[in-house]
């Protein structure tokens, strides 16, 4: 860091289990690449190449390498995944893996109907390969599963290989965790925390209020999933208690001087309703 601060939360360090940032590059060029890594990469765990967009985007070798070179993993979208496996081309898609030299493969089903055991197999068979994130949640916001549901499709997907479980929410952060309105599902998250470790989930949370909700619920070192590469700082000032929404939750307030320490007032978990501002 540039200089001294103190009563700062303490971050954990690269390689990490918890404080895990995914971030989701929607088509950026090489030269986009390198300008995000050159402020990110200290804080960047994994890059998610968003849904298809490696099919279409132009020097995919070139960028890939730039990620590499800055020690971070990459891997295609679950929708790319799902592109595969609707055509009948899952031998296809190892294949895709292995000439890319990934070291992980997501496995999801928000775009298709597909049978959970079939969904399980999949992972098995990749897990031999690389390193499993398995979606769960769908991307079509009328459908809405049932916590118990997302609990145990989580808790199956991890027994079948997944090193990590991501609860979806697209890009913009409004289905599956989210309302439409991008208003968290607090009842869900905190069910699925009741049975599933928080080290083992990634929290979709591309909306700087959701990314906010969950560090105030979880602590700075939460992981958290379709950050946009311009944000990466943004985050990780929010996760340092370093921004106005998290500016109180990390110090230790009997040892700020009197004049500075707030009101007192109720303290209780996150509500339904996030952060402003």
């Amino acid at each position: 860091m540039n200089y001294t601060l103190n009563q700062l939360p303490e971050r954990t360090q690269k390689p990490r289990e918890q404080g895990f940032t995914m971030v989701m590059d929607k088509g950026l060029s090489v030269r986009e690449a390198e300008d995000f890594l050159e402020v990110g990469a200290e804080y960047t765990d994994i890059v998610k190449l968003g849904w298809a967009t490696s099919y279409v985007n132009p020097n995919l070798k070139r960028k890939l390498a730039v990620y590499k070179e800055a020690g971070i993993p990459v891997y295609f979208g679950g929708t790319l995944f799902e592109a595969f496996i609707i055509r009948n081309q899952f031998d296809d898609y190892r294949r895709l893996l292995q000439e890319f030299d990934m070291e992980y493969a997501e496995v999801s089903d928000g775009s298709l109907d597909l049978n959970h055991d079939k969904k399980l197999e999949f992972i098995r068979t990749l897990s031999q390969d690389v390193k499993v994130l398995s979606e769960v949640g769908s991307k079509d916001a009328e459908k809405i599963i049932p916590p118990y549901k997302w609990i145990s499709q989580m808790k199956t997907e991890l027994e079948a290989g997944a090193v990590k479980v991501i609860g979806e929410a697209r890009e913009a952060g409004n289905v599956g965790l989210f309302r439409s309105t991008g208003e968290v599902r607090s009842g869900l998250v905190e069910e699925i925390l009741t049975q599933i470790p928080s080290e083992k989930i990634i929290w979709e949370a591309p909306q700087k209020a959701q990314q906010v909700w969950f560090i105030k619920l979880l602590g700075s070192n939460v992981n958290l999933g379709n950050i946009a590469p311009n944000e990466i700082i943004s985050l990780e000032t929010i996760r340092l208690g370093l921004r106005g929404d998290t500016f109180l939750d990390f110090l230790d307030l009997e040892n700020v001087d009197e004049m500075f320490k707030p009101e007192p007032k109720a303290q209780g978990k996150p509500g339904t309703s996030m952060p402003r501002g």
